[in-house]
C-alpha cells in the first residue's frame, strides 16, 4: 500500500500547493512506513518531478486532460486509483481540487478530509483541521486509515521537500465514455489590480496599531526599502486603508514568505492562520502581551513610529 499525491499543473507549471503536498506526504510516509507516489497529467511536469524522493511518478497519457474538466479528472484518477490501490490520496487544497475530489470521494465511498493543516499518529493516523476561523483545531481519523486528504496552503514548506531520483510510469486511461455535460468556459483571470501575496518573499504587514491612514506612508517606505509586498490585518482593510487583496488571514490570503514583518499587529488567531507558516516572523508592537509575540522569531516591544522610520533609514543607507 502507498500514498498517492495528485499534482495540479497548468501549461507545465506545477502548482505550489502540490509541491507543498508532496513535502507533507513525504513526512507522512515516514511516519506510516508507506512509499509515496505522485500522479500528473503533463509530461514536462512528470520529468520535473523525478528529481524528488519518491517511489515513482505516474504520468497519465490522454490529450483530453490538457485542460481542466472535473468529470475527466475524476474518471482518470478513478482508474489510476484502481490500478495503484493507494491507502491515501493527497492533494493541495486548490479550487480545482475542491471541485473534482468530492465527486470521486463520493463515487468511491471514501472519506475526504479537506483543508488540513497537519497530522499526527497515535496508533492510528489523525489529521488536523482548523475550524471556526482557526480558533479550534479538530482531530479527524479516517475509517480504515483510507481516504482523500487536502492540505491547506502553508501547512508544509515547499523547500522542505526531499530530493532524489525516481522513475516515470506511464498509465493510459479511457475516458471516451465520460459525459460532456460540463463544458469549461473561459478561464478566470485576476484583474490587474489584484495581488498574489503567496508569491512574495518578504511581506511588510500592518495592523490597527498604525492608527490612521495618514500614517501609512511609513509602512510603504519600509516595504520599498525591503523590496517587499504590503499586507494588512482585517481591521486595516475594513477601515479602507488598504484593499481586500492585501488582507492576510482566515478571510484573506495565506502566505509563506521568507520574512513576515508585522507592524502594530496584535496577532489574533484569525490573522495567524494566514501567516504562521512564514520562515521568519518579526513583530513590532508596544504591547508586550500581544499574541503575535507567541509565534514571532524576533520581537521588538516598542512604538512602531519610533522603530520603523529608523529601520527604513538604516536600510536606505546600506
Amino acid at each position: 500500500m502507498s500514498i498517492l499525491v495528485f499534482i495540479q499543473q497548468e501549461n507545465g507549471q506545477i502548482n505550489r500547493l502540490s509541491i507543498e503536498a508532496i513535502a507533507g506526504a513525504q513526512q507522512l510516509g515516514k511516519v506510516l512506513g508507506k512509499p509515496v507516489n505522485v500522479c500528473v497529467f503533463n509530461e514536462s511536469s512528470a520529468n520535473e518531478l523525478t528529481k524528488f524522493n519518491l517511489q515513482k511518478v505516474i504520468l497519465v497519457n490522454n490529450s483530453k486532460l490538457s485542460n481542466y474538466n472535473p468529470l475527466n479528472f475524476a474518471a482518470s484518477m478513478e482508474q489510476v486509483i484502481s490500478k495503484e490501490s493507494p491507502d491515501l490520496i493527497i492533494v493541495g487544497h486548490t479550487y480545482e481540487a475542491r471541485d473534482w475530489v468530492p465527486r470521486l470521494s463520493a463515487r468511491l465511498d471514501l472519506p475526504f478530509v479537506s483543508d488540513c493543516t497537519g497530522f499526527k499518529s497515535d496508533e492510528r493516523l489523525i489529521v488536523i483541521r482548523s475550524i471556526f476561523q482557526g480558533k479550534i483545531s479538530s482531530n479527524v481519523t479516517l475509517e480504515g486509515d483510507k481516504g482523500f486528504i487536502s492540505f491547506q496552503s502553508g501547512s508544509f514548506r515547499a523547500d522542505a521537500i526531499e530530493s532524489g531520483d525516481c522513475p516515470i510510469s506511464i498509465i493510459d486511461v479511457d475516458i471516451s465514455q465520460v459525459s460532456d455535460s460540463i463544458k469549461p468556459g473561459e478561464k478566470f483571470q485576476e484583474s490587474k489590480g489584484e495581488v498574489d501575496l503567496s508569491r512574495a518573499n518578504i511581506i511588510v504587514s500592518v495592523g490597527r496599531g498604525i492608527g490612521k491612514e495618514e500614517n501609512m506612508p511609513i509602512v510603504k517606505d519600509l516595504a520599498k526599502s525591503l523590496n517587499a509586498e504590503i499586507a494588512a490585518s482585517r481591521p486595516v482593510v475594513d477601515y479602507g486603508w488598504l484593499p481586500h487583496e492585501r488582507q492576510v488571514g482566515s478571510s484573506g490570503q495565506t502566505v509563506t514568505p521568507k520574512m513576515y514583518l508585522a507592524l502594530g499587529m496584535s496577532g489574533a488567531v484569525q490573522h495567524q492562520v494566514g501567516m504562521k507558516g512564514s520562515d521568519c516572523i518579526v513583530a513590532i508592537n508596544k504591547d508586550p502581551n500581544a499574541p503575535i509575540f507567541e509565534i514571532a522569531d524576533y520581537g521588538i516591544v516598542e512604538d512602531l513610529f519610533e522603530i520603523v522610520p529608523k529601520l527604513s533609514e538604516s536600510l536606505n543607507t546600506r
